[in-house]
């Protein structure tokens, strides 16, 4: 049975659910969602959140690393798992084992992938009968709309082709799968978008099963002239790359471009997948972000801690690691089961806060690994035991993970994906 003794993390299911609709309802029928489940899911829990998500439907997922895609497959999360960044060629076995699609990050990448999927085409063998159907029933759709109702930057349409989506390749049944990373000026991973002659010869490269390309935007959280700018030529760049493939003869793959504030500020744009991060778990990056579209997200996770001890502190007395905090007055302190070890920045030091029976009140001193303090004075009836809540609701008062962020100097995706690994987390 589950005890919360220490801090834990609740996670709201309905507030999922319906942060899916919200951003399917934005991203277009014809789109299909790829969240990003990356980080451990933003510090959610990579296999909670996802396998909710395929309980809603959901059958494209995107990671960092081909560790927590594999960790995923193990934990039976079937479809589509693209795996964002940089795989080394040691795990590239992994790969195949787990019926994983990888980003080709340049063409030297896609040339090395190109000569593993060649050399150890036998690897369709070793799957187990589970894991080889990983990708049976949960592939690509069937129809897309590639660039449909696309408006670039110069005014022009983009392509307006439905092409059929394939089944991510297997190794043994067309090659290793991958998505091409295109470098529309964010100048990170990719191939860069004015390179026409190089895209397309690598659907030349034998054991390859090319089911997708995409790209990043860098700037499409901010609405200022000459970020809208940008990014509209991001996507016009892209469109143009796109078009240039199916000008050659190449078609069957899926396209995206659009993440979080894609989608929020962009919706206008239509492609085959969108990958929602932080907004598919109810956050915004800042508190200050204004997204163009109508939305109303609402947070999944919620942090929480419990009271261990109360004690009183004289004027003049100090508490803490290095005396950081003295009080100046005659003050009543609680010491809280949780430090920067589960999640809760360092930098909040005598500058958080917390919910204490529905009351905001400071954090003192400074945080530790295991526990930190709060200054509780004007809490009444407080007793050992009771809920301390860095993020989330208290009565009628509120925290949210922007709020933290925001006392921390950073920003809510840090704050989430930095959530402590020994923080149960449980479903609400």
């Amino acid at each position: 049975m589950y005890e919360k003794n220490r801090a834990w993390i609740e996670l709201n299911r309905e507030h999922l659910l319906r942060n899916i609709k919200e951003l399917q309802h934005l991203a277009g029928e014809r789109c299909e969602l790829m969240p990003a489940v990356k980080a451990d899911a933003y510090g959610h829990g990579d296999v909670l959140i996802s396998s909710m998500l395929q309980d809603a439907g959901i059958r494209n997922y995107c990671t960092a690393t081909v560790d927590e895609a594999v960790r995923l497959r193990q934990a039976g999360i079937q479809g589509q798992i693209l795996i964002l960044g940089y795989t080394h060629p040691d795990a590239f076995p992994e790969l195949a084992r787990y019926a994983l699609t990888q980003t080709v990050v340049d063409t030297d990448y896609a040339r090395e992938l190109s000569e593993f999927s060649q050399k150890f085409s036998d690897y369709t063998d070793t799957r187990c009968p589970q894991e080889s159907s990983a990708l049976t029933d949960a592939g690509c759709p069937q129809k897309s709309s590639a660039l449909t109702d696309a408006v670039c930057s110069h005014g022009s349409p983009a392509s307006m082709r439905d092409f059929p989506g394939k089944t991510p390749g297997l190794p043994g049944s067309g090659g290793i799968s991958v998505h091409i990373a295109i470098d529309t000026g964010m100048h990170r991973l990719g191939i860069p978008y004015e390179n026409t002659d190089t895209l397309p010869s690598l659907w030349s490269l034998p054991g390859l099963e090319i089911t997708g390309v995409f790209s990043h935007l860098c700037v499409s959280d901010g609405l200022t002239e000459t970020e809208k700018r940008f990014t509209e030529q991001q996507i016009y760049r892209f469109c143009r790359a796109v078009d240039a493939l199916h000008a050659r003869g190449i078609m069957g793959f899926q396209t995206h471009i659009q993440g979080s504030y894609g989608i929020l500020n962009y919706s206008q744009y239509r492609f085959d997948l969108a990958r929602p991060g932080i907004a598919l778990y109810g956050v915004l990056s800042s508190q200050n972000d204004r997204p163009a579209a109508d939305v109303r997200l609402a947070p999944v996770l919620s942090l929480k801690s419990r009271i261990v001890c109360i004690r009183g502190l004289s004027a003049g007395e100090s508490a803490g690691y290095g005396l950081a905090y003295t009080a100046q007055s005659t003050r009543r302190i609680a010491i809280v089961s949780a430090g920067y070890a589960d999640g809760i920045p360092r930098s909040l030091s005598n500058r958080g806060h917390a919910l204490v029976n529905g009351k905001r009140v400071p954090i003192i001193g400074r945080i530790c690994m295991d526990q930190l303090t709060l200054d509780v004075t004007g809490v009444p009836d407080i007793q050992r035991g009771d809920e301390a809540i860095f993020i989330g609701r208290s009565g009628d008062s509120m925290i949210r993970a922007e709020d933290m962020a925001e006392d921390a100097g950073t920003i809510t995706n840090e704050i989430l994906s930095r959530m402590g690994a020994r923080v149960q987390r449980i479903v609400i």
